[in-house]
């Protein structure tokens, strides 16, 4: 499928010879036909190769790769998920890697139909509201270079609207959060920084991933409309588990201390 507002091969009029691509069709696109057709510069490009989130041209000499309609539209997709959704990068990844990789044809559309059916606090807003970052640092008195990790990590996305960098609303959480662990004390210069949240990101994704595998292979059993309202009721429950586990753990550390 063509995002609108892409070109591909055919409406660019290239009559390249191209290279046969991996996925049955031709590549005819070079690197400046594929920023033409997405208003990328090459740079972006190939820095969305890198990360994974594109496949890499084929060459057919030591400067010159081809590109196909894959590209430009894989490109939309991610730009819209990354402008519009304010998803970071490796969530945008993830996404295309279980579509693509992990899912089956009717697990994915299992999962697109108890989206329908979920409340809109598990399934997100339809409008993504957005908050200034220059004014969002003023008050919380969080760096820019601590909301540049923050934005590293994935925890607080920053997306350029014209001349002014900004966030979702909805991810305003985690720059307060550092803004409270700052105010405590968690400061550079004791030797706490923000990467140190890294721990509870890594840990928190790591159970995502085993939540995932397990909605994909056990709650088709059920009837979409019912897997969606068992998954709204989970939530607040398996919350309130990790919280009290957490609570027992660090207690049960200090209650060894005698």
């Amino acid at each position: 499928m063509t995002a609108a507002g892409f070109a591909t091969s055919d409406s660019l009029g290239l009559d390249a010879d191209g290279v046969p691509g991996p996925d049955g069709t031709r590549w005819t696109l070079r690197m400046k036909d594929l920023c033409e057709a997405t208003g990328l510069q090459r740079q972006a490009i190939h820095f969305y190769i890198k990360e994974g989130l594109l496949p890499a041209g084929l060459k057919s000499s030591r400067n010159m790769a081809w590109y196909g309609a894959v590209h430009v539209e894989r490109l939309a997709v991610v730009r819209r998920l990354q402008h519009e959704r304010f998803l970071p990068l490796k969530a945008i990844k993830a996404a295309l890697d279980d579509e693509h990789n992990h899912f089956g044809p009717e697990q994915q559309a299992f999962i697109r139909e108890v989206k329908r059916h979920v409340d809109r606090t598990v399934r997100g807003p339809d409008r993504i509201e957005t908050v200034p970052v220059k004014p969002l640092l003023e008050r919380t008195k969080v760096s820019d270079a601590d909301l540049a990790e923050l934005d590293r990590m994935g925890l607080s996305p920053i997306v350029m609207h014209g001349d002014e960098a900004v966030i979702a609303a909805q991810d305003v959480w985690a720059i307060e959060v550092l803004a409270e662990l700052r105010a405590l004390g968690f400061t550079d210069e004791a030797g706490f920084h923000v990467s140190d949240l890294a721990i509870y990101e890594e840990a928190v994704s790591q159970l995502f991933e085993r939540e995932k595998a397990l909605i994909a292979e056990r709650l088709t059993r059920f009837e979409p409309a019912q897997a969606a309202r068992m998954v709204e009721r989970m939530l607040p429950l398996a919350h309130r588990f990790i919280e009290r586990y957490h609570e027992a753990k660090i207690r049960r550390f200090f209650a060894a201390w005698e």
